[in-house]
């Protein structure tokens, strides 16, 4: 009996906390349903009176979103597998090789992590000026194709990986990149897909950075193309919230396909050491 009831009082938590958590994306979707001066009433009228479905035919007459979706994508796309080479190398070079300095170099990676973006922000900016990449895929992408946090976690799991394994590869004459690729990785699934998650929703809804290294609108993703409906004369809100209604999207179907194994990956990938 007491089992009962502690249950239906767990299942009572979780469904207010769900219903808290999954409001504001009702609200979006209904406010982009809503007219501007529906959107501003005080006090708040939750269901529209007459759904405005043109609003979301408005965000593609107005802003150029197939280009933002296509920057977005490939911006994506390659950090992604940029995020996915540079981890799995440095990480196996801080787990299975000995080398002079590896411990500092690594414990030094793991202190930048505390260095806030604002500080380099000007630094990265001055260099990628001289190297004439602003307003180019190369700015929005390259930053971006390291991270140290992906590199510790990485390195986190080889590092449960047995020496013997290795050393059973090398006496079979596989190189470094035979071990990696061909058995490394196919037991590393459970991490690499939390990083691959990571690195999509970072770039995904990447902001600051690109604000500030594009210029042209052919460049820009579309979380600063969502910045056209917030102006200095006012927010649009139906249409900003129709726009961020399609633009989270493609995550929502992403994570409903990946689902199984991204709580499988979470599950599985605990920081060991």
């Amino acid at each position: 009996m007491k089992n009962s009831r502690a249950k239906l009082i767990v299942y009572i938590l979780l469904t207010a906390i769900s219903l808290v958590m999954i409001f504001p994306f009702v609200w979006m979707i209904l406010t982009s349903l809503k007219t501007q001066p529906e959107s501003l009433l005080i006090p708040p009228r939750i269901f529209p009176a007459r759904p405005q479905l043109v609003n979301y035919l408005e965000v593609w007459r107005q802003i150029p979103l197939l280009r933002y979706f296509l920057n977005t994508i490939i911006m994506t796309v390659l950090t992604l597998a940029g995020v996915l080479a540079t981890s799995t190398l440095a990480a196996f070079s801080f787990s299975f090789k000995n080398f002079k300095g590896r411990d500092l170099t690594f414990l030094a990676l793991l202190g930048m992590m505390m260095i806030p973006q604002p500080v380099y922000l000007v630094p990265a900016y001055v260099i990628l000026a001289k190297l004439r990449w602003l307003d180019t895929f190369y700015a929005l992408i390259v930053p971006w194709t390291v991270n140290i946090f992906s590199i510790f976690l990485v390195r986190q799991h080889f590092k449960s990986v047995p020496w013997s394994l290795y050393e059973a590869s090398k006496m079979d004459g596989a190189n470094d990149l035979k071990f990696i690729w061909h058995i490394l990785l196919p037991i590393s699934k459970p991490v690499l897909v939390t990083i691959s998650l990571f690195s999509i929703i970072g770039s995904w809804n990447s902001f600051l950075w690109p604000l500030i290294v594009t210029n042209s609108e052919s460049m820009r993703p579309l979380q600063v193309g969502l910045a056209y409906f917030s102006q200095e004369q006012g927010s649009m809100w139906p249409l900003l919230m129709a726009a961020s209604t399609m633009i989270i999207l493609p995550l929502v179907i992403f994570y409903i396909f990946a689902q199984k194994q991204i709580n499988q990956s979470f599950v599985s990938s605990g920081l060991k050491e």
